[in-house]
């Protein structure tokens, strides 16, 4: 089976009929995070249409010694935040994050009760917040994988996802 850097390559070289398997490979992923991200299932889907148009459209840049992975998702994030600055939403300017470094085990921080909550809570959080949410339990990602396709630092990611966890469980246990 080849990698999908390899069908990137092959693609990048002509065969764009090949694109269609980095779409059924990566089509039920990026629905879900842009369900997850947006909570509109029209919207969602419009989204995810723009982030395989973009990701066709721009596979020559796509340097086949990285992960074709990251670089999706990087462009699902970016169509993401375009689809919620078009709604016209406020974004926070970054904060101190990058200045404190925790690391968390995935098993460890989320109990069983509060895990199975958490899509119940994704709404009440932050964009920033969210999307690591999603990024680390729902899609799997590593931390590493996460800093590459937000841009930040691996830190960042950890601070981030301690700040979602501890808004969750302070919405779950007001509910």
């Amino acid at each position: 089976m080849k990698t999908d850097e390899d069908i990137a390559k092959q693609v990048q070289s002509g065969n764009f009929e090949l694109f269609s398997i980095l779409i059924e490979r990566y089509e039920a992923k990026m629905k879900r995070y842009a369900h997850k991200f947006l909570f509109k299932n029209e919207e969602a889907e419009d989204v995810l249409q723009d982030i395989f148009i973009k990701a066709y459209k721009n596979i020559k840049g796509f340097d086949t010694k990285r992960k074709f992975s990251s670089w999706l998702y990087r462009i699902a994030h970016n169509e993401l935040i375009n689809a919620l600055k078009k709604r016209k939403k406020t974004f926070p300017l970054p904060d101190l994050d990058t200045f404190f470094p925790f690391h968390f085990d995935r098993e460890k921080e989320l109990n069983r009760d509060l895990g199975q909550n958490v899509g119940k809570c994704l709404n009440k959080l932050k964009p920033k917040y969210r999307e690591v949410i999603i990024l680390f339990f729902y899609e799997e990602l590593s931390y590493k994988e996460i800093a590459d396709i937000l841009e930040i630092p691996i830190a960042t990611v950890g601070i981030r996802l301690k700040r979602a966890k501890e808004t969750i469980k302070k919405t779950y246990e007001h509910h």
